[in-house]
């Protein structure tokens, strides 16, 4: 025996019976892609003004690494309590479900055309070398050049397998054969996919040397002054500490918590205060991080159009085009 849905739910609920009806057709009508989760929100909020009591909510879940979404509707019940509404795709399984064995599950993010699984996120942690990125970035940095080589089929050339072998064998300390065989037990590599794993290792290399060649020369005359060889000198402590004093370096000694570096460096790697100093002025003592900074620049030289200089220049233009690249990349973490 069927029993009808106002009497199933009790008397004086016949407004909410109309409100389940409407509410599941109104679920059935919404477009399901991304691009229309505004337009499916303005659909339910003009509905819910036709049944204030109801006070109507949309929940919209994002599928990882999908352009489709999933819609509940939440619907205040007149005696307490909150119902909500879901109304499957065809194949009859709820989204929780659905998404236990969503595509995406094994990925830890997707960054533009790349996937990247669980796995292969750990891997990448070995490798990293800047310390002035957070894990995060630099693991998407990562994926944004590997979307560079994608369509790159150009035969790898034997250095450039050797060279990113090496480089793999320096980051996982793999010294010898047999520690080479280990790891790649562990990671469940055979051989032909570790010659595919370092051929895509040296594709990236490749495309980063060359972009940095390419990036180097304007960047270095936009930023010349801070790729000039600077000697200086200069004290960092708690205390101010007397330029006089510095000068002879040995009334240092015993001088509280003060530190002393004497060195030569690129202008864009000294202490802020010293970077556009002239020669020979005493610096200071100024505040500096959570203390002090007195100093001197010693000798100042202009930037040359050397190699060495030129792959500084690239190296830093290739992080700002990174940078540029990581604001503009479409990314999603899909476990964090």
């Amino acid at each position: 025996m069927s029993i009808p849905l106002p009497l199933m739910l009790g008397a004086g609920v016949d407004d909410f019976a109309q409100v389940l009806s409407e509410g599941v057709e109104l679920l059935r009508g919404l477009h399901r892609r991304r691009t229309a989760v505004q337009e499916a929100r303005n659909a339910v909020a003009e509905w819910s003004t036709r049944h204030p009591a109801a006070q109507a909510q949309l929940v919209v879940d994002v599928r990882p690494g999908s352009p489709v979404v999933d819609y509940d509707l939440l619907v205040n019940h007149p005696r307490g309590g909150t119902v909500a509404v879901s109304v499957p795709v065809d194949d009859g399984v709820p989204w929780l479900i659905d998404h236990s064995t969503h595509w995406a599950a094994g990925y830890l993010l997707s960054v533009d055309r790349v996937h990247v699984p669980v796995a292969e996120a750990l891997a990448m942690t070995r490798t990293l070398a800047r310390r002035d990125q957070t894990v995060h970035d630099e693991i998407i940095d990562q994926c944004l050049v590997h979307n560079e080589v994608l369509t790159d089929h150009e035969p790898v050339g034997d250095e450039e397998l050797a060279e990113a072998a090496e480089e793999i064998r320096r980051a996982w300390r793999l010294h010898d054969r047999a520690a080479t065989l280990a790891w790649l037990a562990e990671m469940g590599m055979s051989g032909p996919q570790f010659e595919a794993f370092i051929a895509g290792a040296a594709r990236r290399r490749r495309f980063r040397r060359r972009k940095e060649a390419e990036l180097a020369p304007a960047y270095l005359d936009t930023h010349r002054p801070d790729f000039d060889l600077v000697r200086a000198f200069w004290a960092t402590g708690a205390q101010p500490v007397n330029g006089e004093l510095l000068r002879g370096l040995g009334g240092l000694l015993g001088y509280g918590e003060a530190q002393v570096t004497l060195g030569e460096r690129r202008a864009r790697d000294l202490p802020g205060p010293l970077r556009d100093a002239p020669e020979e002025t005493m610096i200071g003592p100024v505040r500096h991080g959570d203390g002090y900074l007195t100093g001197m620049v010693v000798e100042r030289r202009p930037a040359g159009d050397d190699a060495a200089t030129m792959a500084e220049a690239g190296a830093a233009a290739f992080a700002d085009w990174l940078a540029a690249r990581r604001r503009a990349a479409s990314i999603e973490w899909h476990w964090l």
